[in-house]
C-alpha cells in the first residue's frame, strides 16, 4: 500500500501511512511534500524533454489536511530555456494546505570541480536502530525504519529508509527523498512533544545533486529561540555523501 492512491489525473487519497504525529486524524506532511514534488517532475516532463534538475524545494504549510482526498495543482511562474520557477499546491475542499515553489536548473557537465565541504556521517549499518513510535503516534511514522546517533536531544545523526511508496507508479529521486525530509522536524527533540508542541511552518530543502538510493541521511541540530520560535537545520545525505541541507522553522509552544 502506498503513501496515496491516485483518485484522478490531479485528485490523491491518504492510505493509513499519512497520518500524523501531532494529529493522527491530520496528514503527517511529510508525504504531501513529496506528491508536490512528484506533480512538478511530472509537470517538467510533459512540457520538456531536457530533465531539468530540482535545485530547491521550498514548501510553505498553510494549514492541517484531513485524512480525505486532495487536490493537487501546478503552475509555470517563471519559464526558461535553462531555469524555471514551478509553483504547485495541495488543496481540500477548496482550501490550501500546502504550497511549494520549486526551482528548477539545466544539467550540465561540472564533473571538474565537483565537490563538498560538508561532512559525511556514518553509513547506517554503523548506526543502531531506534524507533520512533516511541515518542511519535501516526501511520507516517510507523512506516520509516530509522537508524540514529543521539549525542544529546536536539543534535543527531541518523537515517531514515521506507518502503512505503509515494503513488503505485514510477517517481523520480526528488520526489522519493521529499517524501522522507519533513520527518527531521521529531527525529531529535529537545522537549518530549506533551510538554512542548513545535510544528513547523515550512521546510526548504536545497539540492546540489539528486539523491542515490532509498535511505536519507540527516545531520540534524535544533535551536529554540526565547520567544516562541525554533529552528530545526539539516545536511542531508544519501549512502555516497553529502546531497543538500533542510531546514525548517517551527512555531514553539508550552502545552
Amino acid at each position: 500500500m502506498p503513501y496515496f492512491d491516485r483518485v484522478s489525473a490531479t485528485a490523491f487519497r491518504p492510505t493509513e501511512h499519512v497520518s500524523g504525529g501531532w494529529n493522527t486524524a491530520e496528514q503527517h506532511i511529510a508525504p504531501p511534500m513529496g506528491l508536490l514534488a512528484h506533480a512538478v517532475e511530472q509537470d517538467r516532463d510533459a512540457r520538456r524533454d531536457d530533465g531539468l534538475r530540482v535545485a530547491r524545494l521550498s514548501y510553505d504549510i498553510l494549514g492541517t489536511l484531513p485524512m480525505d482526498v486532495v487536490e493537487v495543482a501546478v503552475r509555470v511562474v517563471r519559464p526558461g530555456r535553462t531555469i524555471e520557477l514551478v509553483e504547485a499546491t495541495l488543496s481540500h475542499g477548496g482550501r490550501t494546505g500546502l504550497v511549494l515553489r520549486a526551482w528548477l536548473l539545466d544539467r550540465r557537465d561540472t564533473r571538474a570541480v565537483a565537490a563538498s565541504e560538508l561532512d559525511p556521517i556514518a553509513p547506517p549499518e554503523r548506526m543502531p536502530e531506534w524507533d520512533p513510535r516511541t515518542v511519535w503516534p501516526g501511520g507516517y511514522i510507523a512506516s520509516a525504519r530509522t537508524r540514529r546517533c543521539e549525542t544529546h536531544p536536539g543534535r543527531a545523526e541518523y537515517w531514515v529508509e521506507s518502503d512505503v511508496p509515494l503513488l503505485d507508479e514510477p517517481t523520480g529521486p526528488v520526489a522519493r527523498a521529499a517524501r522522507l525530509f519533513d520527518i527531521a522536524n521529531g527525529m531529535t527533540p529537545r522537549f518530549s512533544p506533551e510538554e512542548v508542541a513545535y510544528p513547523n511552518l515550512d521546510l526548504t530543502a536545497h539540492l546540489f545533486r539528486d539523491p542515490v538510493g532509498e535511505a536519507i541521511g540527516f545531520a540534524t541540530r535544533v535551536s529554540t529561540g526565547p520567544d516562541g520560535a525554533g529552528l530545526t537545520h539539516s545536511v542531508i545525505h544519501d549512502i555516497t555523501g553529502p546531497v543538500g541541507t533542510v531546514d525548517q522553522i517551527q512555531t514553539v509552544r508550552l502545552r
